[in-house]
């Protein structure tokens, strides 16, 4: 090519760049634009006059042609800017316009900003401070009709300029009352010339509306005309929040206008949120129809799980989110719902406490209760840990951070504490510990509903307008509203960092034992022999013995053992690299990540397991599936009870601080139990469909029938066995029918159902109790 570049720098933002560059052209200089504002030709492009300039293609070549000046004529295809109303070719043409010199303070605008404290960081120490350095003089006006007048009157020749200030000194400059400032009154107001020059008109030009949103915080309060005392004590504002778009909107109006005026940023703090976009990653659009409606969403699943689903996704780390409904359903399934169901056993268990107390269930005062149960001091403590970790991170508007840890305490205590408790919630450990434990539940739903209030505002609301009528005093100076309450302060006393280390060490024993029995497809009900614990920490095997009895239950275990030996029980661990996963990521790196996979010790897998998201194998990080975990008994034929059966009665897993071992294969007594217990569940599930609470009495007639006599007869065996720990789990009298019930209802008869069990027919029938 010749080298020669073709510049039109009132045509485009890169001509214009370039030529100013090169001292062709300067800010201040003359613009040449022969383009009128309907895109045809004016003075002093004669030839072309008045046409419009795609029109005028044809005429400009046929011209070239004639002149003998066209070298080639072809057409070629490349992008386009069009206009997204009227689908019409466009073209940039500059115009004169009003600007704010930014250029010449951008330093101060970079130091204003260092002055401010964002989340995430990240976007001001990049994003927005990489903006300012690059930022440019701000052309605040635009040729529209509707917008707020400029306030600039000039003269003809336009020397003469005049910036109006108020109201008060336009109608001082004018001669005019001043009652509107929309365009239709204060285009017709003119101010008589100082100089000589007549009168002056104003500019017809309005403003940026990004320079209104910028002058936010003085218009709110009409400053300086007006409250001036509340504007100088309410700025900077303390936070402010918007989308991560708003970088090179709203967050830099505010800056620069701030820092014009005052010399100061005009926020403290900012919280940044990222996009919320469609499922497949594009922008939401009405047009394309590629989100759900928010209205139905709401309708199906509640505005809290969506909050809650949008307040714990990474659009409030600034980044952006791909909206699944069904992510909304799983708040909904997984922490409201649970919560909700923890309240309700509260409320039917102090049904169930006043009925068999003959007395009205009072709540123990926090400050009074007696707390010996170890359950109890743990949730009571990771409650009060949690308030402080709340209070810390929203000081710091670390709003990402405090949710999942909300999240979190939800599945802790319904999860936790309400099932480990329930027979204490019940009643069956006598009336002064059911209501200590039916307190302590009291009291952290209340601080649930308080910490929460502000994520999830509607069921907060209506579990606090049940639990306040619990709460002790007079009752009219009760807040009326969980929402006119503040966070709770924490009561340091009640935090025992010992008690959670041990809850949770336990918790880790019972999540590991779980695993294996999904694994082995072993269903809780059937208790298994023996867990046993390994760990090097002395403090871990304390804590698991001093909690076994918890872990028995959980577990359905009937014993559990500690060790810091593995290799007393034979216990190995390796790894094993999926090949296919690697190699179709890494492709001709996987070779050497798989090689280093299979040499990795025992320790390496200890710190692997300890922080898995992070640990790196030949200076790559793994993906989830890329790397297995095998345990083994020393040889294929030595059992982890060193006897020679040709296999382990053990099966075993680990997090990297400690190996469980689970004993896998049930002797007569725990299918018996196992049978008992599933007896039972077919008893509630039946309580539940007839819409039975605790608190409802009923009797239970039951009839074993099917083809396998023998299976019936063994099922009945287990009953008779076991039927005095039937009737108190079920809280009612079991009575076996000699013969199988008619169709037709019976006298007194609740609801009756037929379940299978073992391959037999359970019939069911709830009777009222006389």
């Amino acid at each position: 090519g010749t080298g020669v570049v073709h510049q039109a720098p009132y045509f485009g933002e890169d001509d214009h760049r370039v030529c100013l560059s090169h001292g062709i052209i300067s800010k201040d200089g003359e613009i040449v634009c022969p383009i009128d504002s309907k895109g045809r030709f004016i003075e002093p492009v004669n030839d072309f006059l008045g046409q419009y300039i795609k029109d005028a293609d044809k005429n400009i070549i046929k011209n070239l042609k004639q002149r003998g000046r066209m070298f080639r004529d072809a057409t070629m295809n490349h992008n386009y800017p069009f206009c997204w109303r009227s689908d019409t070719p466009l073209i940039y043409r500059a115009i004169p316009s009003w600007f704010i010199r930014v250029e010449q303070f951008r330093d101060r605008l970079l130091e204003r900003n260092t002055n401010t404290y964002w989340v995430p960081e990240y976007v001001k120490e990049k994003r927005f401070a990489n903006w300012l350095k690059d930022a440019r003089d701000w052309a605040v006006s635009r040729n529209r009709y509707w917008g707020t007048p400029i306030p600039i009157w000039t003269s003809e020749d336009q020397q003469e300029v005049v910036c109006v200030g108020s109201i008060e000194e336009l109608e001082q400059l004018s001669g005019v009352k001043v009652t509107d400032l929309h365009r239709e009154t204060v285009d017709a107001i003119t101010i008589k010339s100082k100089t000589g020059k007549g009168l002056l008109k104003r500019v017809p030009e309005v403003f940026d509306c990004w320079f209104e949103s910028g002058s936010m915080p003085y218009a709110q309060q009409h400053y300086p005309f007006e409250n001036k005392h509340t504007f100088e004590e309410s700025f900077p504002a303390d936070f402010i929040a918007e989308g991560i778009d708003q970088t090179r909107g709203w967050f830099y109006t505010l800056l620069v206008i701030s820092t014009a005026l005052f010399d100061k940023p005009p926020f403290k703090n900012l919280i940044v949120n990222g996009l919320v976009l469609a499922s497949d990653g594009q922008k939401m659009s009405k047009r394309k129809k590629n989100y759900p409606d928010s209205t139905e969403v709401m309708g199906k699943y509640g505005a809290d799980a969506l909050r809650l689903y949008l307040i714990t996704s990474p659009a409030v780390r600034a980044e952006n989110l791909r909206f699944r409904e069904e992510g909304v359903k799983d708040i909904l399934k997984d922490v409201l719902i649970p919560w909700y169901n923890a309240f309700r056993f509260f409320t039917q268990n102090v049904q169930l406490y006043e009925m068999d107390s003959k007395k009205p269930f009072m709540v123990v005062e926090q400050e009074q209760l007696q707390l010996e149960n170890i359950t109890d001091c743990w949730i009571m403590s990771f409650t009060q840990s949690l308030v402080k970790f709340v209070v810390d991170e929203m000081q710091q508007y670390h709003l990402y951070k405090v949710v999942p840890k909300l999240v979190k305490f939800v599945d802790n205590l319904t999860n936790w504490y309400v099932r480990m408790n329930r027979p204490r919630l019940k009643g069956q450990g006598g009336e002064q510990d059911c209501r200590t434990a039916l307190s302590v539940l009291y009291h952290v739903l209340l601080i649930m509903s308080r910490l929460m209030a502000p994520f999830t505002p509607f069921i907060t609301e209506l579990l606090y307008k049940d639990l306040k009528n619990l709460l002790p005093g007079d009752k009219s100076k009760h807040a009326e509203s969980v929402h006119h309450l503040s966070i709770p302060s924490v009561v340091q006393k009640q935090i025992d960092v010992v008690i959670e280390r041990k809850v949770s060490n336990m918790q880790r024993v019972i999540e590991l034992g779980r695993v294996i029995r999904d694994r082995r497809t072993l269903p809780l009900k059937y208790p298994l022999a023996k867990v046993v614990v390994i760990s090097r920490e002395e403090s871990v095997t304390e804590d698991i013995e001093e909690l076994s009895d918890y872990i028995k239950l959980e577990l359905n275990v009937l014993d559990v053992e500690t060790s810091d030996d593995k290799d007393k029980f034979n216990v190995k661990i390796k790894a094993m690299p999926d090949i296919k996963l690697l190699g179709a990521r890494l492709r001709g790196d996987s070779k050497n990540v798989v090689e280093a996979i299979r040499k990795m010790s025992e320790l390496d897998l200890q710190d692997y397991q300890q922080d898995p998201e992070n640990y790196l194998v030949s200076g790559q990080k793994l993906e989830q599936g890329e790397l297995r975990l095998v345990y083994s008994f020393g040889d294929e034929n030595q059992s982890a009870t060193g006897d020679k059966d040709g296999g382990s009665d053990y099966e075993a897993h680990s997090d990297g601080g400690l190996v469980v071992l689970l004993h896998v294969k049930p002797d007569q007594k725990m299918f018996d139990q196992g049978l008992a217990r599933e007896f039972i569940n077919r008893i509630q599930k039946l309580r539940k469909k007839a819409g039975l609470v605790p608190t409802d009495p009923a009797d239970v007639e039951y009839f074993i029938d099917g083809e396998d006599v023998g299976q019936c007869d063994e099922i009945q065996r287990v009953v008779d066995e076991y039927r005095d720990h039937i009737c108190t789990t079920i809280k009612s009298s079991l009575t076996r029918l000699n013969a199988k019930p008619n169709s037709s209802t019976q006298n007194g008869e609740i609801m009756r159902d037929v379940a299978s069990l073992k391959d037999c027919n359970l019939v069911m029938l709830l009777m009222k109790r006389t």
